[in-house]
């Protein structure tokens, strides 16, 4: 499982620890990625996923899942976020 939010894209970092001497270590800086379940209203079901707490904030802003995925363009989502955008209109058009 990639440290990747599949929403927002937001990955490992790299940098240097640098201690009081100076001498420098590599090290990574992780995004904070949660396991999250949210609902989807034209689905009628929790969707799993793991997402940043920024894609969180965004998604609840934006007025929820589905509100988040029909209102985003296919190149700024991944392969999954478009799996989950695909079921979402196909469950729109059917209601």
């Amino acid at each position: 499982m990639s440290r990747r939010c599949i929403i927002t894209g937001k990955g490992v970092l790299t940098g240097n620890n640098v201690s009081h001497a100076h001498n420098k270590t590599r090290r990574r800086y992780l995004p904070n990625l949660q396991v999250s379940s949210m609902m989807s209203d034209a689905l009628g079901e929790m969707v799993k996923m793991r997402i940043s707490t920024n894609a969180i904030r965004t998604i609840e802003f934006k007025g929820g899942l589905d509100a988040f995925m029909l209102g985003t363009p296919n190149r700024k989502l991944s392969d999954e976020a478009r799996r989950i955008k695909r079921r979402i209109e196909k469950a729109a058009a059917r209601a």
